[in-house]
């Protein structure tokens, strides 16, 4: 069995505290044990900063962006505001954050989803003394070469206001396991532990995560493994899109990339599903995107030349344009 699981016991119900890792999690970034919370996964979490969020006020959230950030606040009847970013940005990483508008709360997705802009931590601290409570969702920021530098998380410790929420499932690829965890001040973690269900997280998600986790350096040298592959896969995947007819990719800083056409990609999307059993991101369901759009998640060597393969076919059988 996998990850040392033999010594799990079935019989026994989790800690409902999770000590072990949180004091895991917190050992990777130099944290209190206690300003950290896992969750089952970071949908779980979502929804309680949007508890938080909805009681603070008006809600500032990126568009296009993650539906679960409204699909949490629609749970707690907030009040939501969209603030439209930039659909053309440059292939330099890290930038400046867009001006968000007023509001009292505002969400931040670092690297974007689903644009895979990274933003600089510097535009995103000033957001700080703006809002009542900002939230950022860095889900993909291990997966980015050298994010880190833009993460938010040392900044917890001095702002109360600040919510950090990552995704260990997108690093090592266990969505079914459903794991994540909130970096926050104690206070606002304590209370949303009180408001959550006694067991939030699995027995067999617990084991993983603190296997995984267990070891500092050994995470450390995964991450790096993880970026030179989000690099090489990336560039390689770029190239080979921009020389597509009738398609367009966008700069990407993260493990997805997001293309354009000046026509409908539902037909190619539904024609790589139906002969090739490719499955290509929908970017309908993006506010501020449309049928226009695709996402393509960068997977194996041999994955991304199958990808571009069929990509190929498909557009010398019914070229856009």
């Amino acid at each position: 069995m996998p990850l040392g699981l033999r010594w799990l016991s079935w019989r026994d119900y989790p800690d409902r505290h999770q000590r072990r890792l949180r004091v895991s999690i917190a050992a990777l970034h130099g944290l209190d044990w206690q300003a950290v919370l896992p969750g089952n996964g970071a949908a779980e979490l979502f929804t309680w900063a949007a508890r938080d969020a909805a009681s603070a006020g008006l809600n500032r959230l990126p568009s296009p962006g993650f539906a679960d950030y409204s699909r949490a606040l629609r749970c707690w009847n907030g009040r939501i505001a969209e603030s439209a970013l930039t659909l053309a940005w440059a292939e330099a990483f890290p930038q400046p954050y867009a001006d968000c508008g007023v509001g009292d709360v505002v969400w931040i997705c670092n690297p974007h989803n689903p644009t895979s802009q990274l933003w600089s931590r510097d535009s995103l601290e000033t957001l700080l003394s703006r809002f009542a409570l900002v939230i950022c969702d860095e889900a993909f920021l291990p997966l980015v070469p050298d994010g880190e530098q833009q993460s938010l998380i040392p900044l917890v410790p001095h702002h109360p206001n600040l919510v950090v929420i990552r995704s260990l499932t997108k690093l090592y690829g266990i969505a079914g396991l459903r794991l994540g965890y909130a970096v926050a001040h104690p206070e606002r973690l304590q209370r949303w532990a009180e408001w959550r269900d006694p067991w939030p997280i699995n027995g067999v998600a617990l084991a993983v995560g603190e296997r995984l986790l267990a070891s500092p350096r050994r995470y450390r040298r995964w991450c790096e493994r993880v970026q030179r592959w989000t690099a090489t896969e990336g560039a390689w995947m770029q190239q080979q899109l921009a020389s597509l007819p009738g398609i367009t990719p966008m700069p990407s800083a993260a493990n997805f990339i997001l293309i354009l056409a000046e026509q409908s990609l539902v037909p190619l999307r539904e024609a790589l599903e139906q002969r090739h059993r490719i499955l290509l991101r929908d970017c309908r369901s993006f506010t501020g995107l449309g049928e226009n759009w695709l996402r393509i998640g960068l997977q194996s060597p041999r994955n991304n030349r199958r990808i571009v393969r069929a990509l190929r076919q498909e557009l010398k059988r019914t070229p856009l344009g």
